[in-house]
């Protein structure tokens, strides 16, 4: 399996985790729960994850268009999930069908932006975007268990399956 093919199964696949962990909140009211050690409750982390992706794979490398308010994502509150639901297939939507067109040569390309003053490739920034976003992730499992009162982590898919499909 090719980096950029193996890069955009992950991020797909954490994307549906996304999608599962949202709908794990029993009461879509605790996504915006305040939990005290917790800066950002979990809507504010779903809106987070799926603009930065939405930004820097499906605008930058994509040319989706997409016009990203991050001061939106982290200042709106009580957006409904429905909406939440919408914003995280079209995330999933766009990684997809960017990285499902690219290969392995764009990865050692500058990407680009320069992002935090720090200009690296293609490569290393969706290295660096898989990461961020599996942290971010297991803070939404972690506030989503602490307002709600419990619950197993919900959605993580094993890595097993994507191996197999290689």
């Amino acid at each position: 399996m090719t980096t950029v093919r193996w890069l955009r199964r992950v991020l797909v696949r954490d994307l549906g985790t996304l999608a599962a962990q949202l709908d794990a909140y029993s009461d879509e009211r605790d996504l915006w729960r305040a939990v005290p050690g917790v800066s950002n409750p979990g809507g504010t982390l779903v809106l987070h994850l799926a603009g930065n992706l939405r930004h820097f794979v499906g605008a930058q490398l994509g040319g989706t268009g997409y016009v990203r308010d991050r001061d939106g994502e982290f200042g709106r509150r009580d957006v409904p999930r429905a909406e939440l639901r919408d914003v995280v297939a079209a995330a999933r939507s766009e990684v997809d069908a960017t990285l499902g067109r690219m290969d392995d040569s764009v990865l050692d390309r500058r990407y680009p932006l320069v992002v935090g003053g720090v200009s690296l490739s293609t490569g290393q920034f969706l290295i660096h975007l898989a990461t961020h976003f599996a942290y971010h992730l297991g803070q939404l499992d972690y506030h989503r268990r602490a307002a709600t009162g419990g619950g197993a982590v919900a959605g993580m898919q094993a890595m097993a399956p994507l191996a197999e499909s290689a």
